[in-house]
């Protein structure tokens, strides 16, 4: 990982923590993390994985270990076959000596509950996870998950994100990293939710068909963002990070 310049200044690991990190951790900040490609895919076959790389993945571990809670998409969360969110040892230990818990929690945004209890992002989690519903959730199934994870009923027909972010906060999670997908990170940034963005750009041409990093109801509503930072990684792969302030 280098840093955008005409020397390519190659950044140590500690560089690169501060490269994301906030000011104050314990003002709210949501911030969103996606790839893309060049011309604005999210996915090549379904998966965001053929889009990525090391370092991709790389600053996704670090966003993660940066993070108290990774809030995802019910979609997303089984089309990529997310497990029990555990973070290395080495970002476990950093995490420890910050004096934080040694693993963020994860939650999951559903509001028809098409989640299974056994599952090993249930079975497998370190820390208990979060599952954000609204009230037309099938009683059942809330019960059900209620015995693996926090369920929180925010909003009545439809998840009301507002209502559920003040609630992670209102947990001591104030620094909330966003995986997506498209539809959760549509309704946040609708909702004028979104803090932060990074965003990785992939140098490959996906072609038509693909959707993009945001998804759901059309809106002429525009978010004004700063950039922060631009980083570029081996094989042509931009890191951009933009945010309010």
């Amino acid at each position: 990982m280098h840093r955008w310049s005409a020397e390519g200044k190659e950044l140590t690991g500690e560089e690169l923590i501060a490269a994301y990190a906030v000011p104050d951790r314990s003002a709210r900040r949501l911030r969103a993390n996606f790839v893309t490609s060049i011309d604005g895919a999210v996915t090549l076959d379904g998966l965001s994985g053929g889009l990525s790389s090391k370092d991709d993945q790389n600053v996704l571990g670090l966003l993660r270990q940066l993070a108290d809670v990774v809030l995802v998409g019910a979609g997303t969360l089984r089309a990529e076959q997310y497990n029990g969110l555990k973070l290395g040892k080495a970002r476990r230990e950093w995490r420890a000596l910050q004096g934080l818990p040694e693993n963020p929690v994860l939650a999951v945004v559903s509001a028809r509950l098409d989640l299974s209890a056994g599952s090993s992002v249930f079975t497998e989690a370190p820390v208990r996870p979060i599952v954000i519903t609204c009230e037309s959730s099938p009683a059942d199934q809330r019960k059900a998950l209620a015995e693996v994870a926090d369920v929180l009923v925010c909003g009545d027909d439809v998840v009301d994100l507002t209502k559920a972010v003040d609630a992670l906060v209102s947990r001591g999670l104030p620094q909330i990293l966003c995986e997506g997908g498209p539809h959760l990170l549509g309704a946040l940034t609708s909702a004028g939710l979104v803090d932060e963005m990074c965003l990785t750009v992939s140098p490959l041409l996906a072609g038509p068909g693909a959707r993009r990093i945001t998804d759901g109801i059309a809106s002429t509503q525009v978010h004004q963002l700063t950039p922060l930072h631009v980083l570029n990684g081996d094989d042509g792969y931009l890191f951009l990070r933009y945010g309010r302030n």
